[in-house]
C-alpha cells in the first residue's frame, strides 16, 4: 500500500551523510517535532536528479525555509557516501542528505521502483512530500519518467 496524505511515516533506519561519516537516524527520530520537506531521486548522480531536481531545492531553499520549512532533506536508494559525495558537488550545504541504502525506506512507503532494466536494481520513484511532526501533509509522485510535481517550485505552490 502506498503512502496517503495525513499517514503517519513508517519506522526505518536511514543514513544520514555528515562530515564526520555515515550516521544512522530512525525516520521516526528524523521527521519528529519539525517540518520536513523530503524528495526522492531515483538515483544521485543521474541527469535529472543532478541537472535539474537537486539543484531546484538548493536554489529554493531559503523560499522553503520562509514558509515553514524547517528541514529540506533528499533520499535516495544509494550509501551514504555516494549522498555525502552528491551534496558537495551539488553545493547542496543546506539539504540533508539520507540515504536508503536498502530500499527499506521507500519500500515501506510504498513508493520503490524496479530500474532493472537500467542496471540499477530496486530505487526510489521521484516524489516530494511535506512532512509535519512524521505525518504527511502533502504527496508529488512522478509519472514514470517524469520531471514535475517533485521540483521545489511545485512545492513551493503548496505552503
Amino acid at each position: 500500500m502506498t503512502i496517503q496524505i495525513g499517514d503517519k511515516l513508517p519506522e526505518t533506519t536511514l543514513v544520514k551523510a555528515t562530515s564526520d561519516g555515515p550516521e544512522q537516524v530512525s525516520s521516526a527520530e528524523f521527521f519528529a517535532g519539525r517540518r520536513v520537506a523530503l524528495f526522492s531521486v531515483p538515483g544521485a548522480f543521474t541527469p535529472t536528479c543532478s541537472a535539474r531536481h537537486l539543484p531546484s531545492y538548493v536554489e529554493k531553499a531559503g523560499e522553503l525555509h520562509a514558509k515553514g520549512v524547517d528541514v529540506i532533506a533528499a533520499t535516495s536508494v544509494n550509501d551514504a557516501f555516494v549522498m555525502g559525495a552528491w551534496a558537495k558537488a551539488g553545493n547542496a550545504d543546506d539539504i540533508v542528505m539520507l540515504a536508503d541504502g536498502n530500499a527499506d525506506f521507500v519500500r515501506a512507503l510504498g513508493l520503490s521502483a524496479d530500474f532493472s532494466k537500467f542496471g540499477m536494481g530496486t530505487r526510489g520513484q521521484r516524489f516530494s512530500m511535506l512532512v509535519n511532526d512524521g505525518v504527511v501533509e502533502q504527496l508529488n509522485v512522478e509519472a514514470a519518467g517524469e520531471y514535475r510535481v517533485s521540483s521545489a517550485e511545485h512545492m513551493l505552490g503548496q505552503l
